[in-house]
């Protein structure tokens, strides 16, 4: 992308087309800002892999505020810091490892996974992105997060690992795949299914058992989630994503490569799919199975994946440096395939 393209020839006419909305209110986590000072000091201490100009944007992003909207009851600091940790340094390694190959991702996600597991318990000598996801694992269980839980959320940031690396595929070909394939990697890459997993930390969602948590119900009120983030996220994203050659991962470019349309009538089409997605997950939510004595819970629980979608939604609209022209962190590393 142009560094010194024009704000207007940037935003090519998209400002004025409609913007998802949900029917959930607005939260934030009360210790959000201690949360950001730490982050700060992340970068600092532990980025030096990055460029100073990369490192300074970042700290412009306030990327820990995606996890104190989306989880914002989780009760202590503590509680918030390894959702802080994905959050941050999962959209920071994103970036850095932006045109990686497919096989060097797959490498870099079986590290990360060996990491949280404890599979590989050695911390890392080197500050950096390793690092600190093996920090994530620490928190984890310094907040004495339930195995059972912590082990669903490993597998799902395995799973946006999985994603990273089969989106590769088309960067690399700087073609947008066929819609039904895009659905089945943004699920992933939106990274919000760890937030899903995630949620169980709040309130006293954890008591909810496996057989809940884990019901194909819910499991697809979560993909719905997930879904919905990937796309309210491309909408943000799409003036950059226009002017970078292969950033073909995006809704509308999809829609508008698959149907042959112009991209105002490929946008729409795109907002429909997502409303679409909204409306389902209204209907799951009203409809839920008879959960005998967790219905209450699994109500609330279900109210709060609503209320994460939209929290993820007010840090996408809230932010004014990430996504603006300039503004992105351009990937550094450079791949040896």
């Amino acid at each position: 992308m142009l560094k010194t393209i024009s704000d207007e020839e940037f935003y090519a006419g998209l400002l004025d087309l409609p913007k998802p909305s949900y029917p959930f209110p607005d939260f934030i986590h009360p210790d959000f800002q201690q949360q950001r000072e730490e982050y700060y000091d992340w970068i600092d201490r532990e980025y030096t892999l990055h460029s100073k100009e990369a490192r300074e944007k970042h700290k412009l992003h306030h990327l820990t505020d995606i996890a104190a909207r989306g989880c914002p009851f989780l009760s202590t600091l503590a509680e918030l810091r390894p959702l802080a940790n994905y959050a941050a340094n999962g959209a920071m390694m994103d970036d850095y490892w932006d045109r990686c190959s497919r096989n060097e991702m797959n490498e870099i996600g079986k590290h990360i996974t060996a990491l949280l597991t404890g599979e590989d318990a050695n911390e890392p000598l080197d500050n950096g992105i390793f690092h600190q996801f093996w920090l994530l694992r620490q928190d984890a269980i310094t907040c004495e997060m339930p195995e059972r839980l912590y082990k669903r959320f490993v597998a799902s940031i395995r799973n946006v690992f999985v994603g990273y690396a089969e989106e590769k595929v088309y960067y690399k070909a700087n073609v947008p795949p066929p819609l039904a394939v895009y659905l089945i990697i943004r699920e992933d890459t939106s990274g919000a299914l760890p937030f899903c997993k995630y949620l169980a930390m709040q309130k006293d969602y954890r008591q909810l058992p496996d057989d809940i948590l884990e019901h194909p119900h819910i499991l697809r009120l979560h993909t719905l989630c997930a879904l919905m983030i990937g796309i309210h996220n491309d909408f943000i994203s799409l003036p950059k994503e226009l002017h970078r050659e292969g950033d073909t991962m995006n809704l509308v470019k999809v829609v508008q490569h698959e149907y042959k349309i112009p991209i105002r009538e490929a946008y729409m089409k795109a907002l429909e799919i997502h409303d679409n997605f909204l409306k389902e997950f209204m209907l799951l939510h009203e409809y839920l199975p008879p959960f005998g004595k967790w219905r209450d819970m699994v109500y609330n629980y279900v109210q709060d994946l609503g209320i994460s979608v939209a929290g993820v939604y007010a840090w996408h609209t809230n932010d004014k440096s990430r996504y603006t022209n300039g503004g992105y962190v351009d990937g550094e590393f450079v791949s040896r395939d």
